[in-house]
């Protein structure tokens, strides 16, 4: 076997996972949060794509496709109202620049860095700072 061949037929690489199979780890990594961060979060919705939008890029100032991992869409909580039903908030993530980050890293788990930018996108957009956010991925460990 040549050594390309090898690589290939080891097990512990496997294949990349689908956007369906990144969004399940997405699910499973917020479920295994703190559950007052869950609650704190509300009702979330999961997207995976491929890249970020053009548009989501340009409005962020990010000319590399490859330099945003996720992002969290929802109304902060200081604007919403008991009132009126919020719409659920919405963590994207971007599946090649996070295989990327974590190929490039090799020092986590891919289930790690999902849970990572997840918490971060969630954590960053309630003004939690990287000291708090750290302390709840420790908790989901």
């Amino acid at each position: 076997m040549s050594d390309d061949s090898q690589l290939a037929a080891d097990p512990r690489w496997g294949r990349a996972p689908s956007l369906d199979e990144m969004a399940e780890m997405a699910e499973r990594a917020f479920a295994a949060l703190p559950e007052g961060f869950r609650r704190l979060a509300g009702e979330v919705i999961f997207r995976v794509d491929d890249f970020p939008p053009d548009d989501v890029l340009d409005d962020l100032g990010i000319e590399d496709p490859f330099g945003l991992t996720g992002l969290y869409s929802g109304v902060s909580l200081a604007d919403r109202s008991v009132l009126s039903a919020p719409e659920p908030s919405r963590v994207f993530l971007y599946r090649r620049p996070i295989l990327d980050e974590w190929a490039e890293n090799g020092e986590v788990t891919l289930e790690e860095l999902v849970t990572h930018v997840l918490v971060h996108e969630i954590g960053h957009h309630f003004g939690l700072s990287d000291g708090d956010i750290d302390a709840i991925e420790a908790a989901a460990e």
